[in-house]
């Protein structure tokens, strides 16, 4: 698996381009902003599928021009399918941003699998930040593009509309579960393990 990041948008969001690494199509993960800058990356490769690993503003802003130049469908869990639609379910309106997204072609589910050529990222359901929150798990390579669930060294907030500390808890208990050599992408900053993360995220649960 290839995973090219860019970093796009007003709150430099990372925005996730993710191939087979065998000249497979694209997942466009989180398609912040800066819609020039990210069709450029993409370039005439084609995408199999734009996927947001929730509904959030600074993570779909570039969502419809991407949409609109590359014929890909829209990828969201069930539970933020609405948020989407409106600068205040996606919360920007609060901060002068007016961000939204379409209607979703495709509602996300814990345990689906999304493709794109030979590359296979498993969905995991992670409420807390947002009720629909997801991490895209490719197990075979070890990855772990985790949206705003986790953070190296933190989790995402749970202070916002819809944000749940107590299933933040539940959900970074799963992903700590996952194998120590895992690497995590996250929707800002740099990339973690779960190894780095068990030894010094205070979110994630000690025996």
């Amino acid at each position: 698996m290839i995973a090219e990041r860019l970093v796009l948008g007003e709150l430099d969001t990372n925005c996730w381009l993710a191939s087979d690494g065998a000249g497979g199509p694209l997942l466009v993960i989180d398609p912040a902003g800066d819609a020039e800058e990210l069709l450029a990356a993409i370039g005439a490769r084609p995408v199999s599928a734009v996927v947001l690993t929730h509904g959030h503003f600074d993570h779909l802003g570039a969502a419809r021009d991407v949409l609109a130049a590359t014929g890909a469908p829209l990828l969201v869990h069930e539970a933020d399918a609405e948020a989407i639609l409106t600068p205040e379910g996606a919360g920007g309106a609060r901060f002068g941003f007016d961000a939204t997204a379409p209607a979703a072609d495709r509602l996300l589910h814990s345990g689906d699998i999304v493709e794109a050529g030979a590359l296979r990222l498993a969905v995991l359901h992670t409420p807390g930040h947002t009720p629909g929150s997801i991490c895209l798990h490719a197990a075979e390579d070890a990855e772990l593009f985790c949206g705003d669930t986790l953070f190296a060294g933190s989790v995402g907030r749970t202070d916002f509309a819809g944000g749940d500390p107590r299933a933040m808890r539940d959900s970074i208990a799963r992903l700590a579960m996952l194998p120590g050599e895992t690497r995590a992408h996250p929707g800002h900053g740099p990339d973690t393990t779960i190894a780095r993360e068990q030894l010094v995220n205070p979110f994630f649960p000690r025996a």
